[in-house]
This record gives C-alpha cells, structure tokens and sequence, in this order.
C-alpha cells in the first residue's frame, strides 16, 4: 500500500500530457501539463468509427493549447495553437523546423503574420502581444475528406 502512494506522489509531478512533433506519433514531445482531451473526428455524413483522425488538445506551461491531429496510423499531420505566447516552434514542428525559421527570416519583422505554403510543409502564424494562434501540417498527410481550413 505504501508503494501505490508513493507511486501516485511521485506521479503527481510528471508532466500530464505531452504533444506531438509535427510528422510523429502523437505525444511525442514532453512539456505540455494541466488538460488532456483525445477526441476522434469525422466528416458529418460518415460514421465516427471511420474517423479520418483524432484530435488530443493540451495546454503547455505557458497557457498555450496545442491541438494535435494524427492519422489512424498514428502520425501527426497538423497541429494548431493558441495562447498567449508562440509554442516553443522547435519542438512543436521537429524536422520542419528549418523550413519555419527561413520563412520567417525572409519576412519583415512586424509585417504581418506569416504564411509558408509549399508541396511538402504548410504554416500559418499570427498574433498580437498576448494571443498567439497558427497552424501547420502536411499537405500529403491530410486525409482525402478533410478540410484544414476548419480544423480547430
């Protein structure tokens, strides 16, 4: 009995949930505490166990919820933001990183907010001090009957 409360203390100050990396499996990157919802998502006229993704929200350290959407295979094809500051964008989008920080480079700070579309990586982000939102995801991943434009 005391091993079981010793266990569920120390669980206490592990992380609750985790979001993905942008191309991963989902929860894959650390950092993100306070909610977790998992929430599987599907066109209105299919029925829910075809369900072209699922959705799980957190909200990291810093009151920002990521959304993250993955394949039934498990792999990440979009996630989107919102908060009061940006997401740390290195560990939100992995790999995709670079193509994020030339995007932004190539911008005149304070222009606007900033949209990357190509073949392979698709990210748009804006805000003002104190609200921060944007989205990115794969252009290949995206399921046949899925609309990026209304994902939450």
């Amino acid at each position: 009995m005391k091993l079981i409360k010793a266990a569920l203390a120390a669980s206490a100050f592990w992380p609750l949930a985790s979001y993905a990396v942008l191309g991963g499996a989902p929860g894959a990157n650390a950092g993100a505490t306070a909610r977790s919802m998992l929430q599987s998502a599907a066109p209105r006229n299919t029925s829910a166990s075809a369900a072209p993704y699922t959705m799980h929200a957190t909200e990291d350290a810093d009151g920002v919820t990521i959304h993250e959407y993955a394949l039934p295979t498990n792999v990440v094809f979009a996630v989107s933001w919102q908060g009061p500051v940006r997401p740390d964008m290195r560990a939100l989008l992995g790999s995709y990183f670079p193509a994020f920080a030339n995007a932004g480079a190539s911008q005149t700070r304070g222009a606007g907010p900033l949209v990357e579309h190509s073949s392979d990586f698709h990210i748009e982000s804006a805000g003002r001090p104190g609200h921060a939102f944007g989205k990115a995801y794969l252009p290949r991943l995206v399921p046949a009957n899925v609309r990026v434009d209304q994902l939450p």
